[in-house]
């Protein structure tokens, strides 16, 4: 490891204990020349106020607290890779953590050593004091990594799809110089290389390496005190969500299929009831509306429930289970097999297991208007709430395109189908099948609910615009 990544790994301590200490005796005096904030305004109480050097002990002592709960959460890691963004993120979280410790210890004992609105300034001046700080050291840091302080020098063994792409990656990583990549013809030259361009790291991602090549590069490693990385040809495959474990002493990698295993999945779940819920009650007049309005515009039911011959509409769920499902009544009563009959010389995805009719004649005159603005899509909100849907995941598709996927195509099938998801903010009317099933591939390897909420948010700036609807 470089001697820059430990020096700025340790400078983050006293410099977080530095800038909590500062933001508490900013607050001290703050409270002194305030009332306090608007609407909070308090009497100044000097004898509350303990002297300043048992004040400034006292703030030390918390700031200390703070850089254990930060060490304990990977704050203060040597070789992190979490952007700034993510970096203020974790600060901002964990002093909300450490404040309410603090507040929970004080009502413990039941006693407050000074003013609880210098206790709020302090949560939030130490919160910016500390962002400025850690804002300060990654720029530094940066500029240093600019000017070819602190980089690491890495090798790639093998040329492959995953050197290109890691190569790729690396040019807008500062932290990282790619000096070469050999393949495995090259390796005799391999320890030249290493010597005159003084390389930090090897990065092999070639794995059909011979025993003999492969032991000579991990001993000239150690013994160059050389990092050595293996990237295995199976993550080509996959590469996210991968668990190592060392059953017996032997490493084992284990790769899941999505982040929404234990508590991804819980904390989705918990998300979808909520947002279902909220969704409902909101738009609950524009469901009666809309109610109304199919009703009077067109014979039938307000709700597509039924296929032309009685039978329940299906769509296929998560590992491949139907359930019942709901949405506005946006075409005229029995029109729907017309799809695969008089209409299907206008289907514009002839080459996919989809179907769709542009200026599809079956549909109504209120259809046109919520099928723009997507309000056909808001009583699925009733699905996700009894948990055959979620608010995002891949659309729900009929049984009988279903039926014509190929085995790829199944992957998507491991989610629950959403309301929204990757490629409907992705353009999916102008979207080929193949394309559409590689965005939920990737949502689905890559979840997070932080992605949900961009996803949700990104939706509803999709149907402010307008776009062309979903014909199934």
């Amino acid at each position: 490891m470089k001697k820059s990544e430990i020096a700025f790994g340790i400078l983050r301590i006293p410099v977080d204990i530095l800038m909590t200490v500062l933001a508490f005796a900013s607050a001290y005096s703050l409270r002194t020349i305030t009332d306090g904030v608007p609407f909070f305004n308090m009497p100044l109480d000097l004898s509350l106020f303990p002297p300043l050097n048992e004040y400034i002990s006292f703030s030390i002592v918390l700031g200390v607290v703070l850089f254990v709960l930060f060490a304990l959460n990977g704050m203060y890691s040597l070789k992190s890779s979490s952007s700034l963004g993510r970096e203020i993120g974790k600060v901002i979280w964990l002093s909300i953590i450490w404040m309410l410790l603090i507040i929970a210890y004080y009502f413990i004992i039941r006693e407050f050593p000074f003013s609880r609105l210098v206790l709020l300034y302090s949560f939030f001046l130490t919160v910016v004091f500390i962002s400025i700080g850690r804002v300060i050291i990654n720029k530094i840091q940066k500029y240093l990594l600019r000017i070819g302080v602190g980089n690491r020098r890495v090798v790639f063994v093998g040329l492959n799809d995953i050197t290109d792409e890691l190569t790729k990656a690396f040019k807008t990583d500062l932290r990282f110089k790619v000096v070469d990549s050999i393949g495995a013809d090259e390796i005799q030259n391999l320890k030249n290389i290493i010597k005159d361009k003084h390389v930090d790291e090897i990065i092999q991602t070639k794995s059909d390496l011979s025993k003999a090549h492969a032991e000579d590069i991990l001993d000239f490693c150690r013994e160059h005190h050389i990092q050595y990385n293996f990237v295995p040809d199976l993550v080509q495959v996959q590469r996210t969500n991968i668990d190592i474990s060392t059953p017996s002493g032997i490493p084992l990698i284990s790769l899941k299929p999505t982040p929404l295993d234990g508590w991804g999945r819980v904390l989705k779940r918990i998300f979808d009831i909520c947002g279902s819920l909220v969704g409902l009650i909101i738009f609950s007049p524009i469901l009666l509306i809309t109610a109304i309005a199919i009703k009077l515009d067109s014979k039938g039911t307000i709700l597509f429930k039924f296929l032309d011959d009685g039978s329940r509409v299906k769509r296929i769920g998560q590992f491949g289970k139907p359930f019942n499902f709901l949405k506005f009544r946006s075409m005229k009563p029995k029109t729907h097999n017309m799809r695969y009959d008089e209409l299907a010389d206008q289907n514009t995805r002839k080459d996919t297991p989809m179907v769709k009719i542009k200026d599809d004649p079956r549909v109504t005159r209120v259809g046109k208007f919520i099928r723009k603005w997507d309000i056909d899509e808001l009583p699925q909100l009733w699905n996700v709430l009894k948990g055959d849907m979620s608010l995002v995941g891949p659309r729900p598709h009929l049984p009988e395109e279903v039926e014509k996927y190929e085995k790829h195509h199944k992957f998507v099938l491991s989610l629950k189908p959403g309301i929204t998801g990757l490629p409907q903010i992705s353009g999916r009317s102008d979207l080929d099948f193949e394309k559409e099933v590689k965005l939920d591939t990737y949502y689905i390897e890559n979840w997070s609910l932080w992605y949900d909420i961009k996803i949700i948010l990104r939706t509803i700036k999709v149907v402010f615009f307008g776009k062309e609807a979903n014909d199934s």
